[in-house]
């Protein structure tokens, strides 16, 4: 093909070739369709306008859409949305609210030249901001000349970018000394005299800025000293321990500024390590770790090449990424992701390699880059040439005799002879065009120098059939195609053994070594190894190329159980796997604290502190205990307490009564001690009262009714040295069990709202500490019908001992959100209106969140307590709707729960197999078996998928058992042409969205045997009945019935060797699974039949064509026949026979009249009384043959 070659080289070609045959060719060239501009990541404010630049190249002004989510946006008819005339998408009035999110998610931009082809870009994300809304507002401060401030101002990290700071209501100048922290904060160095001012922070919103208070910044006279590197000796990558304290805080990049604040700029991706804070004064040392991760976005090291090519041939598009985290690839063909196939695979890790081109495969093909930094593409064009019409002469007609003569599994060797045209053909060239069966995707190899009659073709698929045609070229053009040729492969049988000796260890924390050897069955030279290694709980693996016979997985988790394996490759491919080697990392200090600390004041000399251990994927270990520290507020110096083992609480006592302490705890492995949690305060109380027994009833109960409320007042129990933490107030219409309130134990009134007019409410109230709720007490009320407008009087209860009424019940905390964050964890965070407006906890209130599962018979919950403003609740079921609700409790007092917020957990993988596996045969269908089944009890999702393995061998690896898909809506499925009186071993396995579930337990079943001469247990054929054959060798009158079979199916599937034995006993059949049973001897007896010099006939098996599925036996013996009719014997001679080798179907085999001789060499010196070999009849009636 060298003239189609290099008729390639320009888009308007005159080539002369050594041949001097002249190619005339107009080739299209590539079209240049690129975008210019593509969308980025925006952030855009409820209520504001937002531009999704796009913009695209092209000779032809190519047509542009957008997609949202992957789905196209219908722009003609969309009020708010439009298209703008370079392309962009403008969306106007963004919508956004909690249950609404029509416009946050991820666009890409599609160009489409119509007869060319379709590109796409970059996706982008809209995040949309919510309300603008400070979580800390700015506070007056002082500083002295020099010195440095931090004006505190908080916002939601998407609203962050949209912060400014502004002096007396003039925009602040940027300035070095100035620095925005990322938060929002601002950081005031070196401070003089012009920074006094007041200070407030802005957000720009469509409805304009919306300012936060102003705090005003006072500079002080006087100079303080600072040494800005005293906190920053050691404050530098752990990975680079030798770094200069002047590179620390004076090099370019990296600053340490005012404040601690340790500033890197141009972040690279070598600054990845842990950064440690230290802090001394005097004896006392403060350490702070943090831990920075430096993320790359996809770039690409090689973009995909534009292609030229021909139908049938293959191509290869290389694209080549970096990142971090490693990006995944995809490829898109005009827009649409391509599917990986038999012809359209992913090579070298991204490579797309296309093989057997046809003219629909024409178009733009983009690689797509992704990771959680972003994404990126490139693309590149393929055209597929039609060949240059052949200039006039003589083309050759089509090659002769083509016929494989090798054919193994994956490789066929053809050969053929020239054509008839041009018998020596030494100037002939050849292309041999090949397919699957069924297949119309043609792919193309040529030979490699003109002349060659054969050819290997390699890369096939084993117990498949192709066809194959070879087609002559000479100089004028491509001749005639030669007839189509089907050949199947052979099974697999020439590859590799499995790797002996396959070893697994962990080198550190994050790697494992694996080591294996050469295996002991390699057939043919190992070219490479895959290792293959997969996460415990885990359902993807990940692999890896390896030439040599160890190699170390790196980046892997901590203290982590791993599963490796190892296949050796040779020149036909895979070989047999090696048995999985489990492996744990090494444990290393824990990542993160423990979680949702919590604080309990016993009494006036004891706190019980209750912690959870820190999320499992940052416990880098077995916990081996936790250390406690803590500390009067008052004063810095540290008490440190270890508590071994898993236990979650310790009771701290010894402490000074009326005294506020902070806490902190850290998780401690074998390797040593983790982050701390923030510290955390609580009081003691002053004095210690008697909680060894529940309260008693309250002195008095009062109750005033108005018309929608109800004010409930009342006195304390007398004996007052009880402890009482509460009072629980319940009321409702007739009973007083519809409603619970508890409040606070120094409050001494309440008002019950939200009530119905003229209505009876029974009231009751208890007293109630950590023991339990006291004896109640009972009123009833009557509220104010709606016409009653009289005033509400005050009163007072006249009780010496009662304090003031506390004017200001706890509110119940508000705004409670569900943030789902994996299939068993959820965030819930509120708002607490009675704290300042920066939500900042400065007393010994906690907050006590309870949860249960959205179903109406479930009313159990589950509490547990908190004292930040959110709790990661754990430990939940996949894919199951929960509701949540807050309560508030300071000192002794509480509030109501808030309203409810709902969450549903993500999916998980199914945890259990699905269950009753039944199998059952199919009426009337031997060969065919019904598998029912019930879902998985822990589907954690809906069931989208199930696969069937079933195999003959319970042992055999999982990726030998056959497998059968089924749909997720289906619970039962019918597997056909299995072989009859057979075991077969059956599992099942459920998928959902997440993936794979467990296997079942394998279920057995025997296919039926067959139903034909049940008393002949050894013989396996389909024979409806058998006539008799009277037969005596001493009458000379040989008496002739035909033998009749009726089949009920194609063909009849035989045992391995038969022999009809006929005596004057009633007719035998004997059927033999072995190839040979003892000689027969002149006379004796064999199996009950005597028999006087008697041969054997042997019928031997052969296959037939597939259409069949069965046998047929045909004859290969070489015996004289000898005819004889009823009453007149005489011998007739005729040639010897053989039973064609190709045998239609049904078939009828022919049948061999009585012989007195038999002349072939296996029966020399026996007389063969009798042959009959079988007549088969696809239908019910009969044949005779003579």
């Amino acid at each position: 093909l060298r003239w189609v070659l290099e008729c390639l080289c320009l888009p308007e070609i005159n080539w002369i070739t050594k041949g001097s045959f002249l190619c005339k060719s107009l080739v299209r060239t590539f079209t240049p369709f690129y975008f210019l501009v593509e969308p980025l990541d925006v952030l855009a404010v409820r209520g504001g306008s937002v531009i999704m630049n796009c913009s695209a190249q092209c000779e032809t002004p190519p047509r542009i859409e957008w997609r949202k989510d992957g789905s196209f946006l219908n722009l003609v008819s969309d009020d708010r949305r439009q298209l703008l005339p370079d392309g962009s998408l403008l969306i106007n009035s963004v919508v956004h609210s909690k249950h609404n999110k029509p416009d946050e998610g991820y666009y890409q931009c599609v160009a489409t030249v119509d007869s060319l082809g379709t590109i796409v870009s970059r996706t982008a994300k809209l995040t949309v901001a919510g309300l603008p809304r400070f979580t800390s507002q700015p506070e007056p401060t002082s500083v002295h000349r020099g010195g440095s401030a931090v004006l505190g101002c908080e916002v939601s990290a998407e609203l962050a970018p949209l912060l400014r700071w502004e002096r007396d209501r003039q925009a602040l100048a940027p300035e070095p000394r100035l620095l925005q922290l990322p938060g929002g904060a601002l950081l005031l160095s070196n401070a003089s005299d012009t920074d006094t001012g007041l200070y407030r922070c802005a957000l720009d919103s469509p409805g304009g800025p919306k300012y936060s208070e102003e705090a005003e910044l006072k500079v002080l006279p006087g100079t303080l000293s600072l040494c800005p590197c005293v906190a920053g000796v050691r404050l530098c990558p752990c990975s680079v321990p030798a770094m200069s304290l002047s590179l620390c805080c004076r090099s370019g990049r990296f600053q340490l500024l005012p404040g601690g604040v340790l500033e890197i700029r141009a972040v690279a991706e070598a600054d990845a390590g842990t950064f440690t804070c230290i802090a001394e004064s005097g004896n006392d040392t403060l350490e702070a770790q943090a831990e920075l991760a430096v993320q790359v976005p996809p770039t690409f090291l090689k973009r995909p090449a534009n292609i030229y090519a021909h139908e049938s041939m293959d191509i290869v598009f290389e694209c080549e990424v970096t990142g971090k985290p490693t990006p995944t690839v995809k490829w898109v063909k005009n827009g649409d992701v391509v599917i990986p196939s038999d012809y359209f695979k992913i090579v070298k890790e991204h490579n797309l390699q296309v093989l057997g081109l046809v003219k629909s495969d024409e178009g733009f093909y983009q690689c797509i880059a992704e990771n959680d930094v972003g994404n990126a593409q490139a693309g590149a064009q393929l055209i597929i040439l039609d060949l240059a019409v052949p200039s006039s002469g003589p083309l050759p007609s089509a090659p002769r005799d083509v016929v494989a003569t090798l054919v193994s599994t994956r490789f066929i060797r053809l050969t053929w002879r020239p054509p008839a045209s041009d018998p020596h053909g030494d100037n002939l060239t050849y292309s041999i065009f090949y397919t699957k069966e069924g297949i119309n995707r043609e792919r193309v190899e040529n030979t490699s120098r003109p002349g060659e009659t054969q050819v290997m073709i390699q890369s096939l698929m084993p117990e498949t059939v192709y066809v194959f045609r070879v087609v002559a070229q000479n100089r004028h053009g491509p001749g005639e195609s030669s007839a189509p040729l089907k050949v199947a492969t052979q099974p697999e049988v020439q590859l590799p053994g499995p790797a002996p000796n396959i070893r697994a260890f962990s080198s550190s924390p994050t790697s494992v070594t694996v080591t294996w050897e050469t295996p002991l069955s390699g057939n043919g030279d190992i070219q490479n190894y895959k290792l293959y290694y997969m996460e415990k709980g885990q359902h993807t693996e990940q692999d890896v190329d390896v030439a040599g016979l160890s190699h170390t997985v790196q980046g892997l988790k901590k203290f982590t159980e791993y599963s490796f394996r190892v296949v050796a490759y040779n020149k036909h491919g895979p070989g047999v796997s090696t048995h999985d080697v489990v492996v744990r990392t090494l444990s290393d200090v824990p990542s993160a604290p423990p979680q949702n600390l919590t604080l309990e004041v016993r009494n006036s000399k004891s706190i019980l502190l209750q912690w959870q251990p820190p999320p499992a994927g940052t416990q880098s270990g077995q916990i081996t205990g936790y250390k406690i520290r803590y500390r009067r507020v008052a004063r810095k110096s540290d008490v440190s307490e270890s508590v071994a083992g898993t236990q979650l609480s310790q009771l701290i006592e010894g402490l000074e009564r009326g005294t506020e302490y902070s806490f902190r705890v850290a998780a401690m492995t074998i390797n040593g001690t983790g982050p701390a949690t923030d510290w955390v305060s609580a009081e003691t109380f002053e004095s210690d009262l008697d909680e060894s027994r529940v309260p008693e009833v309250p002195s008095s109960l009062h109750v005033r009714p108005l018309v929608t409320s109800i004010v409930v007042s009342w006195t304390p129990p007398e004996n007052q040295d009880v402890v009482v933490r509460g009072y629980a107030i319940g009321y409702g219409i007739g009973s007083p069990h519809a409603q619970t309130i508890k409040v606070d134990y120094k409050q001494r009134y309440y008002t019950i709202e939200n009530l119905d007019p003229s209505s009876h409410y029974v009231i009751t109230l208890k007293a109630f500490n950590n023991v339990g709720e006291g004896i109640p007490l009972y009123e009833s009320a009557v509220t104010r019908p709606h016409s009653d407008t009289s005033e509400v009087d005050l009163f007072v209860i006249n009780a010496p001992y009662t304090p003031v009424p506390d004017p200001s019940p706890m509110m119940p905390p508000v705004g409670v959100q569900a943030s789902i964050l994996s299939h068993d964890t959820i965030r819930i965070t509120w708002a607490d209106n009675s704290l300042p407006k920066n939500q900042k906890i400065t007393d010994a209130r906690f907050y006590t969140v309870r949860w249960k599962t959205n179903i109406p018979a479930n009313t159990k919950y589950k509490t547990a307590n908190a004292t930040t403003l959110s709790y990661l609740v754990t430990g939940l079921k996949p894919n199951t709707l929960y509701e949540f609700s807050v309560m508030v409790t300071k000192g002794r007092r509480s509030s109501t729960w808030s309203m409810t917020a709902h969450g549903t957990t993500f999916e998980l993988v199914p945890t259990s197999p699905p269950k009753d596996v039944t199998v059952v045969s199919k009426e009337g269908k031997p060969r065919t078996i019904i598998v029912n089944w019930q879902p998985p009890s822990e589907a954690n999702g809906k069931i989208t998928g199930y696969i069937i393995y079933y195999s003959t061998d319970v042992n055999a690896e999982i990726h030998d058992w056959v497998i059968e898909p089924v749909v997720g809506n289906r619970l039962t499925h019918q597997i056909q042409e299995l072989t009859l009186d057979t075991p077969y071993f059956f599992k099942i396995q459920a998928r959902n969205s997440k993936g794979m579930g467990p296997m079942s337990e394998a279920v057995q079943f025997r296919t039926p045997k067959d139903t034909c001469f049940p008393q002949t247990r050894k013989m396996d054929v389909n024979v409806c009945h058998l006539l008799s054959i009277p037969f005596s060798i001493s009458s000379p009158a040989l008496g002739l019935q035909l033998l009749h079979w009726k089949c009920s199916g194609c063909l009849i599937a035989l045992p391995k060797y038969c022999w009809f034995f006929m005596s004057p006993h009633p007719p035998q059949l004997l059927c033999l699974e072995q190839l040979l049973r003892p000689r027969l001897r002149d006379s004796g007896s064999l199996w009950g039949s005597t028999f006087a010099g008697q041969g054997q006939c042997p019928v031997r098996h052969r296959s037939v064509p597939p259409s069949c599925g069965r046998c047929c036996p045909s004859l290969s013996l070489c015996c004289r026949v000898i005819g004889a009719h009823r009453g007149n014997p005489a011998a007739v001679s005729s040639p010897s026979w053989q039973v064609p080798e190709s045998l239609p179907c049904p078939i009828v085999c022919p049948a061999v009249l009585p012989l007195p001789h038999c002349t072939h060499r296996m029966f020399s010196g026996f007389p063969c009384p009798l042959l009959l070999p079988f007549l088969f009849i696809s239908g019910t009636s009969s044949q005779a043959l003579t």
